[in-house]
C-alpha cells in the first residue's frame, strides 16, 4: 500500500518544518509538497493531487477557506484538514461548508493529528472535541446559514479582492496579480464598500482582519 501523500498548506515555516518531521516519522504517511499561502496550494493541489492537505486559515494572498473551496470543487477526492489557532464558529463553519473533512486546533497534540488524517483517509469526518460542541451548538441554536460574516456578505473574487487589498496591495498590482482589467477592480471594491457600508481602506482593512481574512503578521 502506498504512503498517504500530504500537502501542506501553512504560512509559518517553522510550524510546516515541524509538521513535515513528524509526518514524515509516521508509517504510510509522506509530505510531498508545502506551500505559504492559499493560492500556492490550490495550484499545488492541482499538480499533484495530494491524499490529504493540512490547511491553515489565516494566509497571505487567499485564505484557507476560498483555496479549500477552489480544491475541493476540483478534486472532491482530496481530504483537507484545517489546522488552525481560531476556534470562532464562522471559520468552522466556513471551513466545513467548503468541504473540509477535519478541522483540529493548532494547541492539539501531534497525536491527534495523525488520528485526524487516518480517520479522513478512511472517509470519516474529524473535529476535535472543542470543535465538535461548537458545530453542534451551532445547528442546536440556529439554522445554517443565519449567521452573517464576511463569507456570507461577499462573493468569493470579492473575498479575493478584500484580502490582498488589506494586505497593501495596490489597485494596479492587484489588476495584475488576478490578470483583471483596474476598472474591475475598481468596481469590485466599490461593490465591496457598498455591500459592507464601509467608506474608507483603512476601515476595509480593520474588517479584514477583525473577520480572519488576513491578520497585522501578513
Amino acid at each position: 500500500m502506498s504512503n498517504a501523500k500530504i500537502l501542506l498548506a501553512e504560512d509559518h515555516k517553522i510550524v510546516r518544518d515541524g509538521l513535515r518531521t513528524l509526518i514524515g516519522s509516521e508509517p504510510g504517511m509522506e509530505v510531498v509538497a508545502e506551500a505559504e499561502d492559499g493560492r500556492s496550494a490550490v495550484r499545488l493541489a492541482h499538480e499533484l493531487s495530494p491524499d490529504v492537505i493540512i490547511m491553515d486559515i489565516a494566509m497571505p494572498d487567499m485564505n484557507g477557506i476560498d483555496a479549500t473551496r477552489v480544491i475541493i470543487r476540483e478534486n472532491p477526492k482530496v481530504k483537507v484538514i484545517a489546522l488552525s489557532m481560531y476556534s470562532d464558529r464562522r471559520f468552522v463553519s466556513g471551513m466545513l461548508e467548503a468541504g473540509a473533512s477535519g478541522y483540529l486546533l493548532k494547541d492539539c497534540a501531534f497525536e491527534e493529528l495523525v488520528r485526524a488524517i487516518r480517520s479522513v483517509m478512511s472517509n470519516q469526518i474529524y473535529l476535535s472535541p472543542t470543535i465538535a460542541g461548537i458545530v453542534v451548538n451551532r445547528y442546536i441554536g440556529k439554522s445554517p446559514g443565519s449567521e452573517s460574516s464576511v463569507f456570507t456578505n461577499l462573493t468569493p473574487r470579492e473575498r479575493e479582492i478584500l484580502q490582498i487589498l488589506a494586505e497593501g496591495m495596490s489597485t494596479k498590482k492587484i489588476a495584475y496579480h488576478l490578470n483583471i482589467s483596474v476598472k474591475t477592480v475598481e468596481t469590485h471594491r466599490r461593490n465591496i464598500m457598498e455591500k459592507l457600508n464601509i467608506h474608507s481602506i483603512s476601515e476595509l482593512v480593520k474588517y479584514a482582519i477583525r473577520e480572519g481574512l488576513t491578520s497585522l503578521e501578513t
